[in-house]
């Protein structure tokens, strides 16, 4: 897809929606309305050279399909399944969207989609328990059938040899496995999704940095922006905006003058893995293996040895490390998290601060952390790794969300929140994980809240390509 050049009718036209962010947020929305709505005009704009270079780009995340198979971090008290299951009904709608859209021939799941067993592995006496307890609440729910549980060593090599070879054989250690599990390359999804946007005759803008939303007296919004390749700048008029600019979209609800935003900030959490694409080594693990987080490290940090498939080769990461930068992206700059900094969410961000004192001491410990003690993270899931065959690599960047609390000040939030005018006339997503799991399920929400009037109209094919029920890719 090649940038546009910024023409005199770039100002003039008035768009039905403009899309902000070239990731698999706006992705999945673009090709929602290209469907739904097909004598609608729709433009999106990246910042960057090409779409899904921050987030959504496969090698700035683990490539996970989340759906509670093997994520401990969704589900604390083994007792109550609610969140694992909630997660595990989204991820099947996203499975659903996309296998309606290779129905009708406009999206090939081999391009990102690869089945990849989920497997969790804990060790010691107490997160066995804690793991015997979840496998038996996940087992009664229909979304976790064929769940399997083992503390048997023999079974646990089968399943990923890696995680036994080379372990002391006194060690307990538990483990469960569903072979449903999925490895997603969201990079791909995201370009495939993209192209149902420009086969509709939408427009895909690079190179365009948004800079200002401002809405007028008329209803309508003025986007303001810069091309990146001319210097020039450009305004767009449009009916509706969404805000999928990952770390920078609190930023621009912010110059939107949003109230439902107001009080909001950020707070940016980086990441690096430890990546091999040895083939002796990638070819023994064929799994995606969580297990618990570190005492004090926030929920997206737990720890995973994955199997990964991008481009037709596969890999392995190991992770996550947490990184600290005050870019809100990945390509951002230094400055970010200061630009969204205002008067009245300094409040919110020093109690949720406060608050969290062990996530800053964790962030510092993980900073302060050598090469040979990131190492030995990964040699506790794989004790023989040689560290000749691995190299450390930079992932993406998140904006996590912090937000007021009439109690404590301001709570910080490791979900993702779909925040939307009163009006319907725009909206912007907030937060991380689960995200591009669940985009179809957040995109749905999006519709209703922002296009009741077109819910009855909209009905029949929202149901072809949403069902509640159907034959998943």
């Amino acid at each position: 897809m090649a940038a546009t050049t910024s023409t005199p009718r770039e100002s003039a036209e008035v768009l039905d929606a403009v899309l902000i962010g070239g990731g698999v947020m706006s992705a999945t929305l673009g090709a929602l309305l290209s469907t739904l709505a097909p004598d609608w005009s729709i433009a999106l704009f990246e910042r960057l050279g090409e779409p899904a270079a921050e987030s959504s780009h496969p090698w700035n995340n683990a490539g996970t399909g989340h759906s509670g198979l093997c994520e401990l971090n969704y589900m604390p008290d083994p007792a109550d399944g609610t969140r694992a299951a909630g997660i595990a009904g989204q991820f099947a709608l996203s499975r659903r969207f996309w296998s309606a859209l290779a129905h009708r021939g406009e999206l090939d799941p081999g391009c990102f989609l690869t089945a990849t067993p989920h497997v969790t592995v804990v060790f010691g006496e107490r997160d066995i328990a804690y793991l015997r307890q979840r496998h038996a609440t996940l087992s009664a729910l229909p979304e976790f059938a064929g769940l399997d549980y083992t503390e048997d060593r023999a079974v646990i090599a089968d399943w990923a040899p890696l995680l036994v070879r080379g372990r002391a054989v006194d060690e307990p250690m538990a483990a469960t496995r569903h072979t449903a599990g999925t490895d997603v390359d969201f990079g791909a999804l995201t370009w495939s999704l993209l192209s149902t946007m420009t086969d509709a005759g939408h427009a895909v803008r690079l190179h365009r940095e948004i800079t200002g939303l401002r809405r007028d007296a008329d209803g309508l919004w003025t986007v303001r922006g810069r091309d990146l390749g001319s210097g020039r700048r450009f305004t767009v008029r449009t009916r509706f905006v969404f805000v999928g600019a990952g770390g920078y979209a609190l930023r621009l609800l912010q110059r939107a003058k949003l109230p439902e935003v107001r009080g909001y900030g950020v707070f940016p959490l980086g990441a690096q893995f430890l990546r091999t694409d040895d083939p002796a080594v990638v070819a023994e693990h064929r799994a995606k293996v969580y297990s618990q987080a570190d005492l004090g490290a926030p929920p997206m940090s737990v720890p995973h040895l994955d199997r990964r498939e991008v481009d037709g080769t596969g890999a392995l990461l190991f992770g996550p490390y947490a990184t600290f930068s005050t870019r809100l992206l990945r390509y951002g700059k230094l400055t970010d998290l200061f630009t969204t900094i205002r008067p009245h969410n300094i409040v919110p961000l020093v109690a949720a601060g406060l608050q969290n004192l062990g996530l800053v001491r964790y962030l510092i410990g993980q900073l302060l952390a050598s090469p040979r003690r990131k190492f030995a993270q990964l040699q506790r899931f794989y004790p023989t790794a040689d560290p000749a065959d691995w190299e450390l690599v930079q992932a993406g960047q998140r904006a996590q969300l912090v937000k007021p609390d009439p109690r404590r000040g301001g709570v910080l939030e490791f979900g993702t929140e779909l925040v939307t005018g009163a009006d319907g006339t725009i909206a912007g997503l907030l937060g991380a994980s689960p995200g591009a799991s669940i985009a179809p399920a957040i995109m749905r929400d999006l519709l209703d809240r922002c296009f009741p009037h077109r819910r009855y109209e909209w009905a029949p094919l929202l149901a072809e390509l949403l069902p509640e029920d159907a034959v998943e890719v």
